[in-house]
């Protein structure tokens, strides 16, 4: 199962990913509405192995904490955005490492840009890509540590060849595909025109 909850102020997109077999599951992004989003872990049953972070900014970051109270799963964030976290990490995600939640396995692909640590999980058919794309979209740079040229690099060399069928799910906004992004996203189609 995968349930997307709109949290906070500005609208993030938390997910829960669960298994039916095992009734293992895992948090994409806890960033405000603790409480709803502990709701429709009880509600589907789940016991959550990883509460996961994209990246450190607090829009996805914001229940952690408080998730990690009620759940006891770790957080896990990439270690280059840990320090933004507000408590101490109970573990840092990195490149190729590999995160089995029942019959899933979900891979951590770092793509900063962003976000000096910015991640995406891909799983079967789906890759979660936190703020680094969105449908029509891409991140904002301007903050501390971001950068255009490595977001860009990063969601052409590590996502796209993914494949197009690959159905993504954004940090805040409507879900699409990569070959919907890789076709239509003007901040690519601009790209290769030059």
């Amino acid at each position: 199962m995968l349930r997307k909850l709109v949290v906070g102020p500005y609208q993030a997109n938390c997910y829960i990913l669960g298994c039916g077999k095992t009734g293992e599951g895992l948090v994409i992004d806890p960033g405000d509405d603790v409480l709803r989003i502990a709701e429709e872990v009880s509600r589907n049953g789940l016991r959550i192995r990883y509460i996961l972070i994209t990246h450190g900014h607090f829009d996805h970051t914001g229940g952690a904490g408080e998730l990690r109270r009620i759940t006891k799963a770790p957080v896990l964030i990439h270690a280059l955005d840990s320090p933004a976290l507000g408590f101490k990490a109970d573990g840092h995600l990195s490149e190729g490492q590999l995160l089995h939640v029942g019959t899933y396995e979900l891979s951590v692909i770092h793509t900063p840009g962003h976000s000096p640590g910015g991640v995406c999980f891909h799983a079967p058919g789906v890759v979660f890509t936190g703020d680094t794309l969105f449908a029509g979209s891409v991140g904002r740079t301007d903050f501390p540590g971001g950068s255009h040229e490595q977001l860009i690099q990063a969601v052409r060399t590590k996502i796209f060849p993914l494949g197009d069928d690959i159905r993504v799910y954004p940090g805040h906004g409507p879900a699409t595909t990569i070959g919907r992004e890789r076709l239509h996203n003007p901040f690519f189609r601009l790209q290769q025109t030059v």
